[in-house]
């Protein structure tokens, strides 16, 4: 128990359990002796870390949020053209955060309705930063001359509105469906967005049309 309590890591070891019991149990039925016995630590441990329950579940959604943004300005800075790389963007939020919650039997809204209103402040960050990351990529895309639209931030901010239907938060990864159709469904969604977002002279110079 000690040597598990003395790793460097000891901070994503609790948060791995947090997610393993969420999945098991739900968030009410969770409670801080389950989760220590989870990751082989004791109770004190995790307060040394963790303030509350509360607290340790929403570090465990921005543990969530903070690897997709990793993901996003991967392919943002990537060799890709611009309207490659925002297609890869927004099918990559819809399908990192289903594959993250899978497991969960209930959908984010339901299973961490305790704490909903806390929830809600925090998805508001996260959306914020990933227009931040799209914005850039528009704003390349509009000075080569690929995209057309007036205000780089706020078309970000219109991409993440359109694609967020697509997330667990109201539905459960399950409910969802099976991850193919649910690609599939992103993709048809990001192509109408594209079409409206490249202009007719790049279509006119041979730039391929989103398909």
């Amino acid at each position: 128990m000690r040597q598990v309590a003395q790793r460097e890591d000891i901070r994503d070891l609790i948060l791995d359990g947090v997610d393993s019991l969420l999945g098991r149990f739900g968030f009410r039925k969770m409670t801080m002796e389950d989760l220590a016995r989870e990751v082989g630590i004791g109770k004190g441990t995790i307060y040394l870390h963790f303030p509350s329950k509360e607290e340790l579940t929403l570090s465990h959604i921005d543990r969530i949020a903070e690897r997709l943004l990793t993901n996003l300005r991967g392919i943002a800075c990537s060799s890709a053209a611009p309207e490659e790389r925002i297609r890869r963007m927004l099918v990559e939020r819809v399908l990192f955060r289903f594959d993250s919650v899978y497991h969960y039997a209930q959908n984010l809204n339901d299973l961490l309705s305790s704490i909903r209103r806390d929830l809600l402040a925090r998805r508001e960050t996260y959306f914020e930063r990933e227009a931040d990351v799209l914005s850039q990529v528009l704003a390349e895309g509009r000075k080569a001359g690929v995209f057309d639209f007036s205000d780089a931030r706020e078309t970000a901010r219109i991409l993440i509105w359109s694609t967020n239907s697509l997330l667990p938060f109201s539905l459960s990864a399950r409910e969802l469906g099976r991850r193919e159709e649910l690609e599939e469904r992103t993709l048809s969604i990001t192509r109408v967005l594209l079409r409206g977002l490249i202009r007719r002279t790049a279509y006119r110079r041979g730039l391929k049309r989103p398909s």
